[in-house]
């Protein structure tokens, strides 16, 4: 089969021809249809993630076709399209998973990381941790929903705490792929979207408000008016401290990236007043099986730019540099 490999980080990934593999217990064979590009997967390719699988296999949005089963694999038949989001597989002992909080267990492993995943023809995955996709998606178009859909909506639900008072406004801070279906949800739900973009990206900016935001502008920016909580999807530690200078008495940062750069030192008083910053780690399969049933009710539209599985370094730059307008999809 068709991959795109990386033998170690930092250097580009390598077209090569690997064996079909073969699904073990509780497993499947997916034939890939589409696979998002991540931000996660440029923090894996940079190194900034410590301890992947190598030579490894990247993705974790993928959309795939069953094309056969492992042993003791009964939950999906022959030709059912289903999704594979970053959470692989959790031990089901430890106290995180009995206190179901998979989320932040002891011993996960995650799809595209110590997991091969989707940039590739096919691939393999624990049927536990995969999902039957809503129809109304092309395949391009469901995979955002695997994992910017997916860590969106869990930064959105942790920070609607301080979003149910008189005022509901929510600033999202770096508006790609997580931030474009985060802020459909957000406005489903009746909240005032501010987004927040690297200074002077006029065409984020207007892709913001075509999707409802009440304003936009650059980070180095205040909004207008205070804000109940932000999500960051930036990796830039230095936008916490920004995003709690806008916030009012009371409100919520959540820090909604798996990465970040330092954050740098700050007044306690933009964090007195009972301000919280929180982070979100991965997901749960709650999670997913939420929001894949909330999407299309909504429904939440992708913007996505597909691309060929060999142009994968080429997406992945695209990504680097601010120039997707939405999400780039590999299709092999």
């Amino acid at each position: 089969m068709a991959a795109m490999l990386l033998e170690r980080a930092g250097t580009r990934l390598d077209p090569a021809t690997l064996p079909i593999p073969t699904p073990g217990p509780r497993q499947i064979l997916l034939k890939v249809l589409a696979c998002g590009v991540c931000r996660t997967d440029l923090h894996i390719y940079d190194g900034e993630l410590d301890h992947p699988k190598l030579p490894l296999i990247l993705g974790h949005e993928i959309v795939g076709r069953v094309e056969a089963l492992g042993p003791e694999a009964m939950g999906f038949d022959i030709g059912m399209r289903v999704g594979v989001p970053w959470l692989g597989y959790t031990d089901g002992t430890c106290r995180y998973c009995r206190e179901g909080q998979e989320n932040l267990c002891d011993a996960p492993r995650f799809t595209g990381y110590q997991i091969d995943g989707g940039y590739a023809a096919y691939t393999v995955a624990d049927e536990r941790y995969c999902f039957p996709l809503p129809e109304g998606y092309s395949d391009a178009e469901a995979a955002p929903l695997l994992c910017a859909g997916l860590i969106g909506y869990r930064s959105l639900k942790m920070a609607e705490a301080a979003l149910k008072g008189e005022t509901k406004r929510l600033g999202i801070y770096g508006f790609g792929a997580a931030a474009h279906i985060v802020a459909q949800v957000a406005r489903h739900r009746g909240y005032a979207t501010y987004a927040f973009t690297s200074p002077g990206d006029g065409q984020a900016q207007d892709f913001a408000r075509s999707l409802g935001a009440a304003w936009a502008g650059g980070s180095d920016e205040a909004p207008p008016e205070e804000l109940d909580a932000a999500i960051l999807f930036a990796p830039v530690g230095p936008l916490v401290p920004a995003a709690l200078r806008a916030l009012r008495k009371g409100g919520i940062v959540v820090c909604g990236g798996i990465h970040m750069s330092d954050i740098p030192q700050f007044p306690y008083d933009i964090l007195w007043e009972e301000r919280e910053i929180r982070s979100v780690a991965n997901l749960t399969r709650d999670d997913a099986r939420e929001f894949l049933a909330l999407a299309p009710q909504i429904p939440v539209k992708t913007t996505v730019v597909p691309m060929k599985l060999s142009q994968a370094n080429e997406a992945l730059q695209r990504l680097r540099e601010g120039a997707l307008t939405g999400a780039a999809v590999l299709i092999p």
